[in-house]
């Protein structure tokens, strides 16, 4: 295969293949001088799944000479170990998205036999149709189940024997999802400590970076609303969705019915979610505009308190949280400021924030 397409679809397995041959060791590419560009070049990548991530154009690298070619390859490795020294779940979703982004760009220039072949290599059952492509209604049930907008149901595509038929855009889509649960599904690498040592000054840019992106989607993203007066299970569920950690359904849906009852609309709460990677995003939105009425029948309420700890979401409360009036979190909402004023808070409370 051409290295300039190992260079622009690093995740080919012939990628490492050709960086075997080519002698090249980890102590090499971590400490040697004549690696030192891709080391650069690796670190580009992360920042710029962070600072731009799928909302700016892709600026191809120039691959005219061996060592460009080189050192495009080399730089996603390198991007995956400083991913993998970091380890935090909402920059793996965020550089793997990146990632899918761009392979969805270079693909639109590539012919129908390379976009099956790499389609092999992510399991995918695809083959070249028509001017598009079949694919096996398995794979595009996986790799299409987040995008929920109706033209993408398979009750509303034609199947033939088996094979969904897809136009190559809606195709090229469906593997940028492919490519960012592949890569998602390979991180974080174990790294040793000659990793983490040569990359420890990368690291701690990118946590700063990490750290400003997060306080973005905090407090001061509720606006109209005051955030020290969440109870605490929904302020945890908050929290854990602004870091991008795994909440069930049952966290997600709570959280989305208490910030519609205390006043926001749909596109705040979906603000409130912070900078959700895409296919997240797509789930988010859909689950807000469901629960709150926008595009269903029912406009759902708060589960209340025993509720909540049937789902296991309650963090086990605060002072107020266990007064025997207390049975909802909207009633600790409302009335957590009188409680403040009446010195009830003054005693220290059973859990964590608020």
């Amino acid at each position: 295969m051409d290295p300039r397409r190992l260079a622009r679809f690093p995740y080919l397995k012939e990628a490492s293949g050709y960086l075997k041959a080519g002698g090249i060791t980890l102590a090499d590419l971590l400490r040697d001088d004549a690696y030192r560009r891709a080391r650069a070049r690796g670190l580009e990548r992360v920042t710029g799944s962070l600072e731009k991530g799928d909302k700016a154009p892709l600026e191809e690298p120039p691959l005219h000479t061996e060592a460009e070619v080189l050192t495009e390859i080399l730089a996603y490795p390198v991007a995956r170990m400083l991913v993998s020294a970091i380890a935090d779940p909402y920059l793996v979703r965020r550089y793997a998205l990146t990632e899918a982004v761009w392979g969805q760009m270079r693909l639109s220039v590539e012919d129908a036999p390379f976009v099956a072949s790499l389609a092999a290599e992510l399991d995918l059952d695809l083959r070249p149709s028509d001017g598009g492509f079949e694919v096996h209604f398995t794979d595009f049930l996986t790799h299409t189940s987040s995008m929920r907008e109706k033209d993408w149901k398979l009750i509303n595509q034609v199947v033939d024997r088996g094979y969904v038929r897809l136009s190559r855009e809606r195709t090229l889509r469906m593997m940028r999802n492919a490519i960012q649960r592949r890569i998602e599904s390979e991180l974080p690498l174990p790294v040793n400590d000659e990793v983490i040592e040569a990359f420890r000054r990368d690291a701690q840019q990118l946590k700063a970076m990490l750290a400003s992106r997060k306080e973005r989607f905090k407090a001061a993203e509720l606006g109209k609303v005051s955030i020290t007066r969440f109870p605490p299970c929904m302020y945890n569920l908050l929290a854990a969705i602004q870091n991008h950690e795994n909440v069930p359904h049952t966290g997600r849906f709570a959280i989305v019915t208490f910030l519609h009852h205390i006043g926001l609309s749909n596109e705040e709460i979906f603000k409130v979610f912070g900078d959700v990677p895409d296919f997240a995003a797509d789930v988010t939105r859909y689950q807000i505009d469901h629960i709150t009425g926008t595009t269903s029948a029912t406009e759902y309420s708060t589960p209340e308190c025993a509720t909540m700890k049937s789902y296991g979401i309650c963090p086990g409360g605060d002072l107020l949280c266990h007064q025997p009036w207390m049975r909802h979190p909207l009633t600790y909402y409302r009335r957590k400021p009188k409680w403040l004023n009446s010195g009830g808070a003054t005693s220290r409370p059973l859990a964590g924030p608020p």
